[in-house]
């Protein structure tokens, strides 16, 4: 039936046409379905470490008597509860080092000095010693720098030491200067005024990342108030802030610890809310 053989040329062509049209289609959509795939799979790895927990020892329970460590622990917990990440707990046995369990934190927070008291024992020593070496983090506040007085490896964990001979400034206002606006710790953060105890006693020759500074009135020279240091797979963070809550608080400084405590702990720094 030669009159037919055109229609049917006819009809076939588009079937074709409408075939390759759907495969087309089916691979726009399997295409548009694997990069939606990856997108919400980065999303999730982000949110994931995002939420992971960040467990922080704070170490404390003795000091001087011009630093009342209970409340600048509590201050600190204030803070760093603003990250909702933090996972907080606290050892007031300074000696309990000697056999407490480290590996279930990924920081151990010094928050205390042993002025005129014995340090914690060589096993205290060696358990802190593996835990950064290892690869934990490592946070010295305040005169946490003068602790360990008899044990000279402190200073190599630690970067820079009190050297037992000069203090501070009279308690009173400072402007802290940020050194680095590229560090983790530091980025997008301004400098600032506090009224705490501007610390002109730190030294040690271990090589530490400089942070922020601050001009002493008594000495005339800038002073290191914030830096970091490594010690083999360890982070540390040291900040000379913090005499008392009130210092604590302020916001420039408490914004240092939050960020300080999650880089020594090598997890993602999450800027505050302003």
């Amino acid at each position: 039936m030669p009159d037919t053989y055109p229609y049917s040329i006819v009809f076939r062509q588009p079937a074709r046409r409408f075939s390759e049209g759907v495969a087309s289609l089916r691979l726009m959509r399997n295409i548009l379905a694997i990069i939606l795939l990856m997108v919400v799979s980065s999303a999730n790895i982000s949110c994931i470490e995002t939420a992971r927990p960040i467990r922080v020892l704070i170490v404390t329970g003795m000091d001087i008597e011009a630093h009342d460590w209970k409340k600048t622990t509590g201050a600190a917990m204030e803070e760093l509860s603003k990250d909702p990440r933090m996972r907080v707990d606290t050892l007031t046995d300074i000696y309990a080092l000697s056999s407490f369990d480290l590996s279930r934190y990924d920081v151990v927070y010094l928050n205390f000095n042993n002025w005129e008291k014995p340090d914690p024992d060589a096993k205290a020593q060696d358990n802190l010693q593996q835990f950064v070496a290892r690869g934990g983090g490592l946070v010295v506040a305040h005169f946490a720098s003068g602790s360990f007085e008899s044990w000279p490896g402190f200073m190599k964990l630690a970067g820079k030491v009190w050297d037992r001979k000069n203090t501070h400034d009279p308690r009173g206002p400072f402007r802290v200067e940020i050194t680095d606006t590229t560090h983790p710790i530091t980025q997008g953060l301004h400098s600032f005024d506090t009224d705490d105890e501007l610390y002109i006693c730190l030294t040690g020759d271990e090589p530490v990342h400089l942070l922020a500074q601050a001009k002493s009135i008594v000495t005339g020279q800038y002073h290191p108030m914030v830096f970091t240091h490594t010690y083999k797979k360890g982070r540390t963070f040291h900040i000379a802030l913090g005499h008392d809550a009130q210092a604590v608080h302020v916001p420039g400084t408490a914004e240092l610890i939050r960020r300080g405590v999650a880089w020594a702990a090598g997890k993602q720094v999450i800027p505050g809310k302003k």
